[in-house]
């Protein structure tokens, strides 16, 4: 198999390192080789975050070039924008439509663009927009977006569920284990 490369982008505190890590736990339970980047970024001060995640017969490096990725998961729209280069022609681009405000937007130098992710989509690039904010306050937690973004990327991969079910129980703590499971029914159903 030729490999496939996917990137989450987002804002730090958003749960880029829980993704990444279900989302190796399943492709390493479908026996590829992966690598996995570390977090790129301010991740611990609301600042721009990068994971490349690389799959395959044989990965040699997790870094992905411009115009390399197959998706690009992206748990905010204005990193959607930010990081759609790296996308290959005929990937995909999923993201939450959550908006943060950077740091220019904040103190008044710029505004937030409107319409991300039309203009994204009328570059020809194949967009699913889910409210995983609010999907993920109707689990009963906020940070729980970032699971539910990951059961909507769930929906668009050849892998079975039952593989993403056993990386949640890995990966997530028993005390937050039902409503992230709740999380990602809710994204795989959005």
């Amino acid at each position: 198999m030729e490999t496939r490369s996917i990137m989450i982008v987002g804002v730090g505190g958003q749960g880029s390192l829980l993704a990444s890590r279900l989302l190796g736990n399943v492709l390493l339970a479908k026996g590829y080789d992966v690598k996995v980047s570390e977090v790129h970024g301010m991740s611990q001060r609301g600042g721009s975050v990068v994971t490349y995640v690389k799959y395959g017969d044989e990965v040699c490096s997790p870094v992905i070039e411009k115009g390399e990725a197959d998706v690009i998961i992206s748990f905010e729209l204005l990193e959607s924008a930010r990081w759609v280069p790296y996308l290959k022609k005929g990937g995909k681009l999923i993201t939450s439509t959550q908006k943060l405000d950077p740091m220019p937007v904040i103190t008044g130098a710029a505004q937030y663009p409107e319409d991300i992710a039309e203009k994204i989509k009328a570059l020809g690039i194949d967009v699913t927009a889910v409210d995983a904010l609010a999907l993920a306050e109707q689990a009963g937690n906020s940070k729980a977006s970032n699971v539910v973004l990951m059961g909507v990327v769930s929906t668009k991969t050849d892998f079975e569920e039952s593989l993403w079910q056993n990386a949640i129980e890995q990966c997530v703590p028993p005390k937050f284990l039902e409503l992230n499971k709740k999380a990602f029914e809710l994204g795989r159903n959005a």
